[in-house]
């Protein structure tokens, strides 16, 4: 096959794709409490009886709250046992932050297969989310619940692939199997498209903030990120500890590669102070495995 050949096959099979995307712009609708929750968190008028009450009404939302609140995620030196407690001592917006994590569990919760483990995938998204906002906080970015957003959504474009292409997930997987090649290289063979492109292209639709989106298209390759390079390396340098340390790892990402160029913005030069840095969060990845269970 010719390069022009090739180059218009993968433009009918990205046209293809973006056609199946154009059509799941309205996902199933998330449990009451937690939409309400989020319009109360949107609302200058918002008083904590109002948003304890409403939070209250759905225990299954007051213990994954509650659960995340007590993960070395915050590092607490009180156990928080209370909604209102909660509320307190995380504050409007972390508040925000995690109840919108859970309503996109919810909204592109999937049944586990062969092909996918749910649980295993929410692991690597929350341990990613994680450890992003931690390494935010150590190197001074300003915005650690946006770090903590972005690493949790980094791969969503792999939920999408299986949950609404499923048949195209099962050809790259057995492509990547069969062949030798890497999910990214079989993702573009099958769909025209990354999974990267794919979340871009979704959560721009949804109105996320540009630089949101531009990390979910780049947390591969940090150095085409056009907004926000720092934040970039950061989901690319814990997408990469999930490997490293094999904590919440993707199999999807078994070939993942370490911009080492990139990661001169977070003050590491070579792979041996990569090596050193990732070493000294190893006991937050061994603690985060029992606070994820209750996404699911």
């Amino acid at each position: 096959m010719n390069m022009v050949t090739l180059a218009t096959t993968l433009q009918k099979k990205k046209e293809k794709t973006e056609l199946i995307l154009r059509n799941i712009f309205n996902l199933p609708p998330v449990p009451k409490a937690i939409k309400e929750a989020l319009d109360l968190l949107s609302s200058p008028k918002t008083n904590n009886f109002q948003l304890s009450h409403v939070i209250s009404t759905d225990q299954g939302l007051v213990t994954k709250i509650l659960t995340i609140a007590n993960s070395p995620l915050y590092g607490l030196q009180r156990k928080v046992t209370t909604i209102d407690f909660a509320i307190l001592v995380l504050g409007y917006h972390e508040l925000k932050n995690i109840i919108s994590v859970l309503s996109i569990v919810e909204s592109f919760k999937n049944k586990t297969d062969q092909y996918l483990d749910q649980k295993e995938f929410w692991l690597h998204s929350f341990i990613t989310g994680t450890a992003s906002r931690r390494l935010a906080e150590d190197l001074d970015f300003p915005n650690e619940g946006e770090a903590f957003i972005t690493g949790f959504l980094h791969d969503m474009g792999i939920s999408v692939i299986h949950r609404f292409m499923h048949s195209s997930f099962i050809e790259i997987h057995n492509l990547v199997n069969g062949s030798g090649i890497n999910y990214q290289e079989a993702e573009l063979e099958v769909l025209g498209m990354t999974h990267q492109q794919i979340g871009y292209y979704l959560f721009e639709k949804w109105n996320f903030p540009d630089q949101v989106c531009d990390v979910i298209l780049n947390h591969h390759n940090p150095e085409k990120s056009a907004n926000n390079k720092m934040l970039t390396s950061i989901i690319h340098l814990a997408d990469y500890m999930t490997q490293k340390l094999e904590k919440g790892k993707s199999y999807w990402d078994k070939d993942i590669q370490l911009n080492l160029t990139e990661l001169s913005n977070l003050r590491i030069r070579n792979q041996e102070e990569a090596d050193k840095f990732i070493i000294g969060y190893e006991e937050l990845f061994n603690n985060q495995v029992e606070a994820v269970r209750y996404l699911n």
